[in-house]
């Protein structure tokens, strides 16, 4: 399945929203001038810049989250993107006591459409309402996911020993988004050598019948032989997603025991038993305390990210902004 609504995926869908809708009336108003003809050395014009409309006062009624505090938000959230530029144009009261509507004037540069997100601020300040989604809020949005996987998400890992950065995957085995996104992740163990990579396995049972017992397997291989012989088993499945089915689905995790260098016979004993099932229940148990519902999912740091919703660059560029503001927090704390 497709990645779930994020902080980041979900707010820019409403910036894009915004300026499809101003983009459209500006080409329903060009339609109605006659071209002008077209000159014949036309001179080179620079980019228009967006304008941000005027912010009025009136508009800040609510006294909780401050203008500080969505700043501070704002700026964990969209910081790594120096070409994004925006403005805090409300912070309203609505007639839910506690809960306040923001709203956010946005735009790019070198981009003369302006677009607007809104959002509601929960009374404890804690989280925001956007959409359909609940997402965490604050001057450290991630900061409780990012304690919660330091101290349970101890799946198969590679990398650096040091949990001071994390990516944890949540991925499902038969989940084909899931194998698509493993060219991006091998990019992401390339380029940040300082991280933790750390796979969790999240099997979406109703829908992807063997994705339950393909973790087990997983889980076991990683017991028998380490975290090597684990990500030689998930490669080896996801190459050879196609055939797990019900059918040949069996047959399709003991090759793969056997590419991991392992005994088929003693891991199919190993994930049909207590130890075995608990082991994959309890990385669905952390996937579910952290709102998963959807596979890939990944966390940098407790940051979600949007992989294969965004060009690598982009996602390069969120993963190195919020390794930097982690390593500054932890400095700062010593």
């Amino acid at each position: 399945m497709k990645f779930r609504p994020t902080l980041e995926s979900l707010l820019v869908t409403c910036v894009v929203a915004g300026l499809v809708a101003v983009s459209g009336v500006a080409h329903a108003q060009a339609a109605k001038t006659p071209a002008a003809p077209t000159p014949v050395a036309p001179a080179a014009q620079a980019p228009k810049q967006p304008h941000l409309p005027p912010v009025n006062p009136a508009n800040f009624t609510a006294t909780s989250p401050s203008k500080a505090a969505v700043a501070s938000f704002l700026k964990a959230s969209w910081g790594y993107d120096p070409n994004r530029i925006y403005e805090i144009a409300a912070i309203l009261k609505t007639p839910a006591a506690g809960v306040s509507k923001v709203v956010v004037f946005v735009a790019e540069k070198n981009n003369p459409q302006v677009g607007s997100i809104q959002f509601f601020v929960t009374p404890d300040g804690q989280h925001l309402i956007a959409g359909n989604s609940i997402l965490p809020f604050g001057a450290d949005p991630f900061a409780q996911a990012r304690a919660l996987l330091q101290k349970d998400a101890n799946g198969p890992w590679s990398g650096s020993a040091s949990r001071n950065h994390e990516l944890v995957e949540f991925a499902d085995l038969e989940c084909p988004h899931c194998k698509e996104a493993q060219a991006t992740m091998a990019k992401l163990r390339a380029d940040f050598p300082q991280a933790r990579f750390v796979f969790e396995n999240f099997p979406l049972f109703e829908i992807h019948p063997e994705a339950f017992l393909a973790a087990a397997y997983g889980e076991c291989v990683a017991k028998a032989g380490g975290n090597a012989a684990f990500f030689k088993y998930v490669d080896n499945v996801f190459t050879n997603q196609a055939n797990l089915t019900p059918t040949d689905g069996k047959t399709t995790m003991d090759n793969a025991v056997t590419a991991a260098g392992q005994d088929p016979a003693k891991i199919a004993v190993c994930a049909d038993s207590p130890a075995g099932k608990a082991a994959v229940q309890a990385s669905i148990d952390l996937g579910q305390k952290l709102h998963v519902d959807e596979t890939p999912t990944l966390f940098v740091d407790g940051r979600p990210v949007p992989v294969g919703a965004m060009p690598y660059s982009a996602l390069k560029q969120i993963v190195e902004y919020q390794f930097s503001i982690d390593k500054a927090t932890t400095m700062a704390a010593k």
